[in-house]
């Protein structure tokens, strides 16, 4: 969105995408200021889960999930401060990135040929980088991201659907919530910039994207620790930091 009435620090914008936001509205160093703060609850949702993760030795998958939803969140504030090309490729290719992780853990327990799938997933994402490093894919971009996520749809129903927890259940139903409701912050942003333009307070859609994906990664993640204990029989339980956020507990036979 044009710019405010304080100087660029980073100099004109070159990346592909603008958000709703004015530019340099607080700051000579912050472009997007309330895109870019809004990336904390990602941040800390997710050490939430690494800490989780190490402290009952889940499987290295899952610390490196949460670190992946670390790193976008980092390149997000990054990109959205400073609105310059290079910075958006550190949002953008971690995204694909976090969804190719996304595809392993979802489909690993099943599959026989178990060194095949994370070294074709590792060389799409090497390829993937090398590739958007040099192109602009603009729209192409938003409608690979959708059919990678498209593609991780289906496992995760078959996760719910076998899943019997109430707990467990409630969970996915809240990342499918989080996940609607920051989609329509999203496309309320992008699609009636002008006419909030003319409001007194702009309601910063996609800054509440950021924070309903931050919510909804923790949800996924934890939907997932939940699911990949019960498939290692170690009678994982959902309980809840001081009553309101949910992590998975479990209790490892002595043997592992």
């Amino acid at each position: 969105m044009a710019e405010g009435g304080i100087s660029s620090f980073w100099g004109p914008v070159t990346s592909t995408t603008e958000c709703c936001e004015k530019n340099y509205a607080y700051s000579s160093y912050i472009a997007e200021f309330y895109n870019t703060l809004s990336n904390m609850p990602c941040i800390l949702l997710a050490l939430i889960g690494l800490i989780n993760a190490l402290r009952q030795r889940f499987e290295k998958r899952f610390s490196v999930l949460h670190i992946s939803n670390m790193i976008l969140a980092i390149g997000s504030m990054i990109f959205h401060a400073t609105l310059q090309h290079v910075q958006q490729q550190s949002d953008e290719t971690p995204m694909v990135w976090e969804m190719l992780l996304y595809m392993y853990i979802l489909h690993s327990p099943d599959w026989h040929y178990r060194s095949t799938m994370p070294t074709f997933l590792f060389l799409y994402g090497a390829v993937f980088a090398a590739v958007h490093s040099v192109v602009r894919f603009g729209i192409g971009f938003k409608v690979h991201y959708a059919i990678l996520c498209l593609l991780c749809i289906p496992r995760m129903y078959k996760y719910y659907i076998y899943t019997q927890d109430v707990s467990a259940k409630r969970l996915a139903k809240m990342y499918v919530a989080t996940l609607l409701v920051g989609t329509l912050c999203w496309l309320f942003d992008r699609n009636f910039c002008q006419e909030i333009s003319s409001w007194p307070i702009n309601p910063q859609g996609h800054a509440l994207w950021h924070v309903f994906m931050g919510f909804n990664s923790y949800f996924a993640n934890t939907f997932l620790m939940f699911c990949r204990a019960q498939q290692r029989g170690w009678s994982p339980k959902v309980v809840h930091f001081m009553g309101v956020l949910p992590f998975v507990k479990i209790e490892k036979p002595k043997a592992q």
